[in-house]
């Protein structure tokens, strides 16, 4: 049975399950001291962490993914089943898409990869704090949530300004909007004038004076009519106020909202399905008929059953059962097969909502179809691909990468005991070889086109990226306001080798610049720049001009970039350094 821990305090406890006992105290060593409210206790295997967590309060897990027996994400799924909320970073060698997507799905808090040097151990440490705190204040919160979100009454909170800043659906279905529009509103908006004067005066009055108020008042919709409300307020120690609000004038416009809704659906290019009470066919589009072969009068009437076989019907109630659920989400988006009437099946996506519905009474559900076979066939086709790669990922990101960071760690802890100019020289290498693997990575993992993207403001994710790259005294300057839509990894790939390119050819004092263009963006720098007749081939794997370079960066970026169906131009800045100038990019101004 899932346990939820409220655990307070100032000290952190962290579990680290790792099977390799070297990497997993060197980790333990840091991150102690980086933050003296750690404490690190690590284990080597997946039954040992989950014996420890059954034993033990914990802030936080940490684990590696390659282990024997169990692996991390196996683990991950067996943690989530008994302590759903706890953070759950995925720290690991073992690193591709494939894992990452994997683990984000299964409910990993973060995905962290083991990089080269002790950098990371503060960005770790820096996250481990940050979730932990969150947590905290969440579970702090989560208590009063629960019953304010399951209550059937509207309920609202006003700051001591009487500004509301939190309003449930219920509320905001009083006065006929979202609570989304209701938060950062003045609640003088939903009262008429006079009525406004008589609450100020009269019952805030009140409520200052004995905490509590409870009657009938005028309230106002967001349209302007007025309606008779049960309210009651209460006053809390934090100097806000609880309200709950119904309205008792009987005005009920869920007619006028089917009609809407029905007039929606059928404009809908996508099959769309009614069912009521019993699981029966009530209504479907010209599109559901035309994609599943049927006529209307073999499915009006029907139980549902005539498109599904017993598992995906049995799939279909689960969902059905979990909006129902005092604490369920509005609708549900799952993968289904639908059989057509030639009796092939159909890859479906069904996004099911119930119809509106007042007290204990069920009306029914509806839902829109889309037919996901092209999708479905682009993942079996990534799937293969990620396979034959994962061999090649496993040798480099774990086999490779574990000792590597190993060695730097403690070549790390022997320069603090003993001076030797060979240190610079070990350290140098170790260098050069995790550039390499990093870089060789992220090209056999790139994939050929991105076909998931989201809007991400160029600033935010550029600072981001800064963090990241080894930056000495450089400068970055951000003079865009705007958001792109890409790939949020692979944008980051970009920025950060684009980086690492500048500081790499333009010296520890470069300042770059992140600016944007007439359609897309540019990275430049004052560093030296890139002589016009090498500027068509910098992008070519292996080129490089520098004894440290790898001669990959530049070729991860220019990959990305085909990837995303953009462009990429190497030109002269204004301060004489190179320019990237990135164009085909679709942007949204802010």
């Amino acid at each position: 049975m899932p346990v939820r821990r409220i655990i307070t305090g100032h000290s952190i406890t962290i579990l680290h399950v790792d099977d390799d006992p070297d990497f997993a105290d060197m980790t333990k060593a840091f991150l102690e001291r980086k933050n003296n409210r750690f404490t690190v206790k690590t284990v080597r295997s997946a039954d040992e962490g989950m014996e420890y967590l059954a034993d033990t309060a914990v802030d936080c897990v940490i684990s590696d993914y390659d282990m024997p027996q169990q692996n991390g994400i196996e683990f991950l799924r067996e943690t989530r089943d008994t302590f759903p909320d706890i953070p759950f970073i995925l720290y690991t060698g073992k690193g591709s898409e494939e894992v990452a997507s994997e683990a984000i799905a299964a409910g990993a808090t973060d995905y962290f990869q083991k990089e080269s040097g002790t950098d990371q151990y503060t960005v770790l440490a820096n996250r481990i704090e940050t979730f932990v705190e969150q947590r905290r204040t969440h579970q702090q919160q989560q208590q009063q949530l629960d019953a304010i979100e399951t209550a059937r009454e509207g309920i609202a909170i006003l700051d001591e300004d009487g500004y509301y800043i939190y309003a449930n659906e219920a509320c905001a279905e009083v006065y006929r909007t979202t609570p989304d529009e209701l938060i950062g509103k003045h609640w003088t908006t939903f009262y008429p004038e006079d009525e406004a004067g008589y609450v100020h005066t009269e019952i805030l009055s009140s409520v200052e004076e004995d905490g509590y108020w409870r009657g009938k008042t005028t309230g106002r919709r967001v349209d302007g009519t007025t309606f008779t409300q049960d309210c009651a307020m209460a006053a809390t120690e934090e100097d806000t106020i609880i309200c709950t609000v119904q309205d008792i004038s009987d005005q009920i416009e869920s007619a006028k909202q089917l009609n809407r809704y029905r007039t929606l659906v059928e404009a809908i290019e996508d099959p769309v399905y009614v069912l009521n009470e019993e699981g029966q066919f009530e209504f479907v589009n010209e599109s559901f008929v035309e994609t599943f072969g049927y006529e209307f009068d073999e499915i009006l009437g029907n139980d549902v059953s005539i498109i599904k076989d017993e598992t995906a019907t049995e799939q279909g109630l689960a969902n059905l059962g979990r909006i129902l659920s005092s604490d369920g989400p509005d609708s549900i988006y799952f993968e289904t097969e639908i059989q057509q009437k030639s009796g092939e099946g159909i890859p479906c996506e069904d996004h099911m909502a119930v119809l509106p519905y007042e007290g204990e009474t069920f009306n029914g559900s509806v839902g829109i179809l889309r037919d996901i076979s092209e999708r479905k066939q682009r993942e079996q086709a990534l799937q293969r691909r990620n396979r034959r790669l994962d061999e090649f990922a496993s040798v480099v990101s774990h086999d490779l990468r574990n000792p590597l960071n190993v060695a730097e760690g403690n070549l790390e802890l022997l320069r603090k005991t003993c001076a030797s100019d060979r240190i610079d020289n070990i350290e140098h290498a170790l260098t050069r070889m995790n550039n390499l693997i990093e870089d060789l990575l992220q090209l056999a993992r790139a994939d050929d086109q991105v076909n998931n993207t989201e809007a991400i403001d160029l600033v935010d994710l550029s600072t981001d990226c800064w963090q990241t790259v080894k930056t000495a005294d450089a400068t970055l300057r951000g003079q865009i306001d705007r958001s792109v839509q890409a790939d949020r990894s692979r944008l980051a790939q970009l920025l950060e080798n684009l980086f690492r390119n500048a500081i790499e050819h333009g010296g520890q004092h470069v300042t770059i610049t992140v600016g944007e263009s007439a359609d897309g963006f540019y990275v430049e720098d004052n560093g030296p720049g890139i002589p016009e007749d090498e500027r068509g081939a910098v992008f070519e794997a292996g080129y490089t001009t520098t004894q440290d370079g790898t001669g990959f960066g530049l070729s991860i970026v220019n990959q990305v970039v085909e990837a995303h169906g953009w462009n990429i131009q190497v030109t002269e800045s204004s301060a004489g350094g190179a320019r990237f100038e990135i164009t085909g990019v679709k942007c949204d101004v802010d």
